[in-house]
């Protein structure tokens, strides 16, 4: 009886099985290589991860304890209160001097980074050396923290609001200097050079045919900007730049946990409304929907 034209081929695939192995021995068996690399790196992270714990005294009691203290104060914070009316509006005005932080020091790190953000661009700036400053002078500024900034520009301008709205500003100023950057060198080139075709200068270029395609993209960028800046601009007021932070700071050290509650549930508030008016504030001006 003969084979059916399955086990014929079956029969065939057996026979040159050795040759086969030889010849797609990679696909087969995997690369070593890669196989030994991708062991390595989970060995690593799960090394790391242990000397993390060991160094960090990470421990089963402690964790459970601490969350045990964790429900305590949060028992406490109930309900929120500010005590006095009298505080309400002094807590409330210091709200007011964080949103003005952040406001003040996100337009001016927009308006400082434009001009920066051109002389990063590779397709505004030839010169290769002038191009390479840009970029590494950005990078440079905004490396560091603003919570950094803020304890520097303390020592510089005195303790306050606007030492707050300074270290927002060199924080911002080298992020935004780059996205810019980024969104002049993605802009349409054609536009451009149907601007010089008319006769218009390289200054005319840069203004009508540049600058309208990416003014949408980076104000949408100022507007995300502010509103994470209003939360940064509460963390450097713990460390005397100003704003509501300072309040929320001197409470937590007498353990008035009340007000601290008061004043965490105010600062959300805050952030949830510049979040939602952001939002509608960017959405129309990249043109998906009207305010």
């Amino acid at each position: 009886m003969s084979a059916s034209p399955p086990e014929r081929l079956r029969a065939s695939l057996l026979a040159d099985r050795a040759d086969l192995e030889r010849r797609y021995a990679t696909l087969i068996g995997g690369d070593r290589k890669a196989r030994a690399a991708t062991l390595a790196i989970f060995g690593g992270a799960a090394a790391l991860t242990l000397f993390g714990l060991v160094a960090l005294d990470v421990t089963p009691l402690r964790l459970c304890s601490g969350i045990g203290r964790l429900i305590d104060i949060v028992m406490l914070m109930l309900p929120p209160s500010t005590g006095t009316w009298g505080r309400f509006w002094i807590y409330l005005g210091a709200l007011g001097q964080t949103l003005a932080i952040a406001f003040l020091g996100t337009l001016l790190a927009a308006v400082l980074a434009v001009p920066f953000g051109f002389l990063a661009a590779r397709n505004v700036v030839a010169n290769a050396v002038l191009h390479f400053l840009g970029r590494r002078g950005l990078d440079c500024v905004r490396s560091v923290d603003t919570l950094i900034w803020a304890l520097i520009w303390i020592n510089v301008v005195g303790l306050g609001p606007f030492a707050g709205a300074l270290a927002i500003m060199s924080s911002d100023v080298g992020a935004f200097g780059k996205l810019m950057s980024e969104a002049i060198e993605t802009a349409d080139r054609r536009a451009v050079e149907g601007v010089l075709s008319t006769g218009g200068s390289r200054l005319h270029a840069l203004r009508f045919g540049i600058v309208p395609q990416v003014l949408p993209v980076f104000a949408s960028q100022v507007l995300y900007f502010f509103e994470s800046n209003t939360r940064s601009a509460t963390i450097i007021g713990i460390v005397g730049a100003g704003g509501i932070g300072l309040h929320l700071s001197e409470q937590i050290r007498v353990l008035e946990w009340q007000q601290v509650s008061a004043l965490i549930l105010m600062i959300l508030v805050m952030v949830a409304a510049i979040d939602q008016v952001s939002q509608r504030l960017r959405a129309a001006i990249m043109g998906q929907r009207r305010i």
